[in-house]
């Protein structure tokens, strides 16, 4: 699949993630950091953003507002947004929804619009609330360009997906090394069934949440023993080999990670076979610690009652597999002063809409009992 023929407007295949920003210590965005990742992303020649409402509280549109389509003609950016399904109950919520935010985003069309995250769960919802048809009706009216769904789910659910709305153009997967096989994120089974479909792919997660650039010691010198570039290098090369897709995103929060992607993207060079037999050994390591597999996407935050710091206990937790620190300890009573896990209500409320398919309440517990 030629993406360039497909949608030539788009320039490299490095693509801007605007979900994990960096944030000043009042919670809002560093737009001067934000604005100066953007003009140097721009400049080396890539123009492609990517957005949600519920992303940073809303303060991630604002952003590309900001620094992106007020600062640059309108044309030469390629932006992407998403319909989540907590923002709307009923047929008659959708349009509303995504007027307001081409008004938020102060522009006249969406380059694609996806309907965010789906699954076997809230595709009834969707479907209910005729949420594809909406989509497809300001396609036409020129609203959209195109129409796709991000996905977080099994193969079986997105075969299913993709035959009740053959109009789809394109599909966002989770995608990279660690979950090429994963039984439950399924990425490569996700890629063979958008193949078989013709959808171009935008792939999501391509380093995992970070966790493919903070490997544990022993299996990370896997890797750098290599000298053949970055542990995130190794990783976007991986995915990129693969001919379908046509977009990956990165939240890129300074400058030299930025710099780093931007020469891995320019110089690309497809992994030789020492660096596969790299990363397959990396994969098998991984896999013998019980990491939990958080990505920090804080998707779960936006539904606890009791605002229980989540991510971050899994990422403490998921630490202390990887090193023995006094600090980690500390570090867990600080989080506890803030929102204590004993707090939880065990409603799963978090489950049911991590992508992962965490099942969070046993784990938090299961973190409490290690530390308390």
């Amino acid at each position: 699949m030629n993406s360039k023929q497909v949608f030539p407007f788009i320039k490299g295949k490095l693509g801007f993630g605007v979900m994990r920003l960096k944030c000043l210590p009042n919670s809002s965005i560093d737009l001067k950091l934000f604005q100066q990742l953007v003009d140097a992303y721009i400049s080396n020649g890539f123009n492609y953003f990517d957005t949600a409402h519920g992303y940073i509280g809303g303060l991630s549109e604002l952003a590309i507002r900001d620094c992106v389509i007020r600062k640059y003609p309108r044309e030469t950016i390629v932006l992407t947004d998403k319909l989540s399904e907590n923002y709307f109950s009923q047929k008659e919520d959708v349009e509303p929804f995504i007027l307001k935010q081409l008004e938020t985003l102060d522009t006249d069309y969406f380059d694609f619009y996806l309907m965010h995250a789906q699954n076997r769960h809230n595709f009834k919802k969707y479907r209910q609330c005729q949420a594809y048809e909406t989509a497809f009706k300001l396609k036409k009216e020129g609203k959209i360009k195109y129409v796709g769904i991000s996905f977080h789910d099994d193969a079986i659910t997105l075969e299913d997906i993709l035959k009740t709305y053959p109009e789809i153009d394109v599909v966002q997967i989770q995608f990279n090394y660690l979950d090429y096989l994963d039984e439950h994120v399924q990425s490569k089974a996700l890629y063979d069934v958008c193949h078989r479909y013709h959808k171009p792919i935008i792939v999501m997660e391509p380093l995992k949440g970070g966790t493919l650039v903070n490997l544990q010691s022993s299996t990370k010198s896997i890797i750098e023993n290599l000298n053949r570039g970055s542990l995130a290098s190794i990783a976007f090369r991986y995915v990129l080999m693969h001919e379908d897709v046509f977009m990956i995103l990165s939240g890129m929060n300074s400058m030299s990670d930025l710099l780093d992607n931007i020469n891995t993207f320019k110089n690309y060079q497809p992994l030789n076979q020492e660096e596969l037999m790299a990363i397959k050994k990396v994969v098998e390591e991984e896999n013998k610690l019980p990491l939990i597999g958080c990505t920090s996407c804080r998707y779960c935050l936006n539904v606890c009652p009791k605002h229980i710091l989540i991510p971050t206990l899994f990422s403490l937790y998921n630490s202390s597999l990887i090193y023995e620190d006094e600090k980690i300890k500390k570090k867990y009573f600080e989080i506890v002063a803030i929102s204590s896990p004993k707090e939880c209500l065990k409603c799963h409320q978090c489950s049911k809409i991590c992508p992962q398919k965490l099942d969070i309440p046993p784990l938090i517990e299961k973190i409490r009992r290690k530390y308390e």
